[in-house]
């Protein structure tokens, strides 16, 4: 009986395998920025997840004739910079905005500003290099685009940061697209 199950069960199993490695979004899929990349990310998550907060998290934006991530932040980014850029606005919004926005969040959109947060952890920890040197000219240059965006999120009062931070993170997942493989 047991050869019979098996003979039975491997085909199938090879079969379900077959398939699921054939889906779109269900392979290994990650971001390559420049020297940096992170494996096992679902964007679409990421972006189910803002989809879902976005109405209720802009419609408090009051402040709509400013932008933190500006073309100068984002445009024109070389492959090189955009594992310093990537690296330091991950961990900002980590340390940040999300800390201190999840008081704010309310309860129907708490488990996507949730998964929100916890996909950025994921991409923050499996962010490696991929080789060791890196030039100090290409993160000066990514730095002073972080400088721009933060200076930005200074000038504005902490509750209307956070929200106008927040409320961009589809322009951060639009951007992190570029550097998406599947």
């Amino acid at each position: 009986m047991s050869s019979w199950l098996q003979m039975v069960t491997l085909p199938r199993l090879s079969l379900i395998l077959f398939v699921w490695s054939q889906v779109p979004g269900l392979q290994s899929q990650e971001f390559q920025f420049g020297p940096c990349r992170a494996e096992g990310v679902n964007l679409q998550q990421l972006r189910e997840a803002f989809w879902t907060i976005q109405e209720t998290v802009q419609a408090q934006d009051n402040n709509t004739s400013v932008r933190l991530l500006r073309q100068e932040v984002l445009q024109n980014v070389s492959d090189a910079e955009s594992c310093y850029l990537i690296h330091a606005l991950l961990k900002f919004y980590l340390n940040t905005v999300f800390k201190k926005y999840h008081k704010r969040a309310e309860f129907k959109t708490l488990k996507s500003f949730s998964t929100l947060a916890n996909n950025f952890i994921v991409i923050m920890s499996k962010l490696q290099p991929t080789q060791e040197n890196e030039m100090f000219s290409v993160s000066e240059s990514a730095h002073k685009r972080f400088l721009l965006f933060h200076r930005a999120f200074k000038r504005l009062d902490i509750e209307a940061a956070l929200t106008k931070a927040l409320g961009e993170v589809d322009i951060l997942l639009t951007w992190m697209e570029k550097f998406y493989k599947i």
